[in-house]
């Protein structure tokens, strides 16, 4: 569909997948809607794409484990609309020594939520994973049943075509290069690199790894959201236990609490390979990317994966890896807020997602289309969130940020 109009409700910038989950809902309510991606849909340079994210309702921090619980009803939505399957449901396993502080964060938020879980010991954890997972003696376990995993690229192309569906136009190799408050109309002006410009009377910019350098030109405001290079990797299941590994056969996704910090998925994406990465990343331009796998040791990873594993996953060298961005925090908190100043109102940005924020996609997409269209947000605080929290950070001391999430372990995406 061609763009034919200047009266647009919401101009929406970036079509990942926080970007077409807005673009699908603010469409859905009869907005008249743009999205623009500076990229070929679905590509492969920012946050948004890949083979797999992990879905948990497992936080330290109630207002996470609330917008899980309601991303995981707007992802089943969704993909009854389309009428695919882009969320696999799995139980979640967490583990970590017995008196790591976030892990007891994430039992009492359990508790105090009511989110159904167990907490298991190591001989129990044995016995309920069959010899397939085994923890040091002072670890425990913590399962709950809301778990899973997401298909990144089918997830955005699912929202990108529901968004097509409800009317809203979509654009590619678009960049926008500044937007302006139009003070004769009203609403607000937006630029692209080739010369176009667009008119709307609201604008939701979700940019990814580039939120830093974009807010900066348009308005001067220096938002510490850093984005850092990451390598996922994939592991070979040693032959005849491939089976083992598998969402058929029970296996869930999984977070471990020590050190390092480490994540995966059951084997789905590539038969005979499963999916453990470290989390970590080195701070980058996304318009200058190396590409290259991380250059820090692997060796912490290869005796996790072979104790905690029983020997059944070779931990000699992973046999696939990609790199991905995050895009950083210091707080590791996400922003969703009005851009505020000459903007007002008319203007919501939302990033720094800090590699975790994936599969709240469907609820940032509600709030935001809450907050362009009605100018609140329903049922839920976004006190966490402000732009205003960084006002201390107005000049930037970039360096010392980057020092800094070059040196932290993430949160699990």
């Amino acid at each position: 569909m061609e763009y034919s109009g200047e009266n647009l409700d919401v101009i929406v910038i970036g079509a990942g997948v926080m970007g077409s989950s807005t673009a699908y809902q603010t469409a859905k309510r009869g907005q008249n809607t743009l999205l623009l991606e500076q990229f070929d849909f679905l590509h492969h340079r920012g946050s948004s794409h890949g083979e797999s994210r992990t879905l948990r309702s497992t936080y330290p921090e109630d207002y996470y484990s609330h917008m899980v619980i309601e991303s995981s009803r707007l992802w089943e939505e969704a993909q009854s609309e389309i009428g695919y399957k882009v969320y696999f449901k799995t139980p979640q396993f967490d583990m970590g020594p017995a008196h790591d502080t976030s892990l007891q964060a994430v039992i009492s938020s359990c508790r105090k939520n009511k989110i159904p879980h167990q907490v298991l010991d190591p001989s129990q954890v044995l016995e309920e994973y069959s010899g397939r997972i085994q923890l040091p003696e002072d670890w425990i376990g913590v399962i709950t049943e809301l778990g899973g995993v997401v298909k990144p690229t089918k997830a955005v192309s699912m929202y990108q075509t529901l968004a097509l569906k409800h009317g809203a136009v979509l654009r590619d190799n678009i960049e926008v290069v500044d937007i302006r408050k139009d003070d004769v109309r009203g609403g607000v002006l937006v630029y692209t690199k080739d010369g176009e410009s667009f008119w709307g009377k609201k604008c939701v910019v979700t940019v990814g790894a580039w939120m830093k350098k974009l807010v900066k030109r348009v308005t001067g405001l220096f938002l510490p959201i850093q984005p850092l290079e990451t390598t996922v990797c994939y592991w070979r299941i040693k032959q005849g236990q491939e089976g083992k590994f598998t969402m058929a056969s029970g296996f869930p996704t999984f977070a471990s609490y020590g050190k390092p910090y480490i994540y995966g998925t059951p084997s789905l994406e590539f038969p005979g390979l499963i999916k453990i990465p470290v989390h970590g990343g080195s701070p980058c331009d996304p318009d200058k990317r190396t590409w290259a796998p991380a250059a820090t040791s692997l060796d912490p990873l290869k005796v996790w994966i072979k104790e905690t594993f029983n020997g059944l996953v070779d931990s000699s060298a992973p046999v696939q890896t990609q790199s991905c961005l995050y895009s950083m925090t210091p707080d590791e908190d996400f922003v969703i807020d009005f851009l505020g100043g000459e903007f007002g109102k008319e203007v919501v940005v939302a990033g720094g997602f800090s590699g975790h924020g994936f599969k709240m996609a469907p609820v940032v997409g509600r709030i935001l289309a809450d907050l362009v269209v009605g100018g609140e947000a329903k049922g839920v605080e976004l006190k966490h969130f402000r732009v205003g929290r960084f006002e201390g950070n107005a000049n930037g001391n970039v360096k010392g940020f980057e020092d800094q999430v070059s040196r932290t372990e993430l949160p699990t995406c």
